[in-house]
Order: C-alpha cells, then sequence, then structure tokens
C-alpha cells in the first residue's frame, strides 16, 4: 500500500497554525466543514453537541481577550466555538412530556456531550485542512468561561469545551515531533513507564532540538521539563464550580 497519499498523509501531515492571511473563508467552504463535523461518531446519536461560529469584529476582539491575549483568535477568518450541550436533549424530553433533568445531571452524560463535542470538532479540523486552511484548537477558551457564555449567550447545560481558529495560513511551521509510538501504544495491557521511561529520554533529546531551532533558546528545553512546568500549579481550578453553575453538577 501506498501509505504517503490520501488520508493518511493528510493527517501526518498535520501542524498548528498561528498566523492566517487576512482572506475570509468562504460560506460554502464553512457548511461543508460543519457538515463532516457532524457525520462524527456520537455517543447513542445523542449529537450532545452544538458549534457558534464566530465572525462579527467585535466578539473576536472580546474573544481574544478572554482566552488570554491569543491574537490569531482574531486574525483568523472563522473562529468557532464547540459547546458539550445538554440543553437540547432536555428539550427533547419536554417534547416527550419526560423530566430527563436527574439523568442529564450525571458525570457520564457531562462525559457523552464532553467527548461528541472532541470528536466533532476533529471532523472539522480534518476538513478545513483538506480544503488547504489553517486550524489552531484554542483551550484557552476556558480561562474565563462564565463570560464567554454570556458573550454567546450560552443557556444552561451547555458550556465551551475549545475554540476552533480557521483560516488561511500566513506561515508553515515545523512540525512538532510526537512522542514515540512505543510510548503511547500498548498491545494487550498497560505498559507502566518504568517500561517506556528510554522512549521519554529520547524524546527529550528531540524535542529539545527542535525547541531550540523553534525559540532560539539557549538553555535546555525539551518535552518532560516543558510539560511539568506547564502543570505543576492549578490549572483552570475554576471549572468544578462554573460548570455546576452552568447546569452540570456532575453527580
Amino acid at each position: 500500500m501506498n501509505w504517503q497519499s490520501g488520508v493518511i498523509a493528510h493527517l501526518n501531515n498535520h501542524r498548528s497554525i498561528r498566523k492566517f492571511q487576512d482572506k475570509k473563508v468562504d460560506e460554502e467552504s464553512i457548511r461543508q466543514i460543519i457538515r463532516s463535523a457532524q457525520m462524527a461518531s456520537s455517543s447513542n446519536h445523542a449529537q450532545a453537541y452544538s458549534i457558534v461560529g464566530v465572525t462579527d469584529p467585535d466578539k473576536k476582539a472580546e474573544l481574544v481577550k478572554l482566552t488570554g491575549d491569543q491574537p490569531f483568535v482574531g486574525t483568523c477568518s472563522h473562529f468557532l466555538v464547540f459547546c458539550a450541550d445538554l440543553h437540547r436533549l432536555e428539550a427533547a424530553g419536554r417534547i416527550e412530556g419526560v423530566d430527563i433533568g436527574d439523568n442529564l445531571d450525571t458525570l457520564e452524560l457531562f462525559l457523552v456531550a464532553t467527548v461528541d463535542a472532541s470528536l466533532a470538532a476533529q471532523n472539522a479540523a480534518i476538513a478545513a485542512e483538506s480544503l488547504g486552511l489553517g486550524i489552531v484548537y484554542i483551550g484557552g477558551i476556558r480561562n474565563h468561561p462564565a463570560e464567554v457564555c454570556r458573550l454567546l449567550k450560552l443557556p444552561s447545560r451547555v458550556y465551551p469545551v475549545f475554540g476552533l481558529c480557521i483560516g488561511y495560513p500566513n506561515h508553515n511551521p515545523t512540525q512538532k515531533p510526537r512522542l514515540p509510538m512505543e510510548a503511547i501504544y500498548f498491545e494487550n495491557e498497560y505498559q507502566t513507564t518504568a517500561v517506556t521511561e528510554p522512549y521519554l529520554h529520547a524524546y527529550n533529546a528531540t524535542t529539545e532540538v527542535y525547541y531550540r531551532e523553534r525559540t532560539k533558546a539557549v538553555a535546555p528545553y525539551h518535552w518532560t521539563g516543558r510539560i511539568v512546568n506547564y502543570f505543576k500549579g492549578e490549572k483552570r481550578d475554576h471549572m468544578k464550580s462554573f460548570l455546576k453553575m452552568q447546569g452540570f453538577p456532575l453527580e
């Protein structure tokens, strides 16, 4: 088989784009991207997600601030906010004359909606890249989720999982090296870090070269150091109280 052509080659060419041309993506392309997102797998066909496309310059400018001053949120053509959505399922219950509120309050349904939104987003990302567009995910949408909800008028039982910038690329960054497959894929049973740690050391050597070339950094800068530095502090510890306020008590 030719592994260097078609879908696999397309997937293997992914890189995050943070510089976009001042050029709008046409509406039909956006419709095709959203349609592709809708074709993602969904638990029990619940389709427990919604997508808010933000093109209004003022709203995008506000989202730049809310996501941590990430300018590409404002310079991309379309900013899509993928939301876990149990609000629609609550409406389905009303149509059927059945109160399913207690079921929607569960951790399981929260996970279903979050996974549904994630699968839809990845379909959208792949579709966009297949059209020659660039994308980058924005987890910073959860920096100030209550403010995002107000800005986008998200109702109860809906929360923003992440954003997705879409636009025409204005650079071609070097692709980030991934972990060795042996560190993440195991057959039949999990392999602990006692087995996989040598692969992490090898990966550190690879990523040190990558980051030095990318950032022109003099000091060593490798994956384990970078990731531990990022996660050693509390991250978005407001999310639990926000989710409860937004209608996700996670019982």
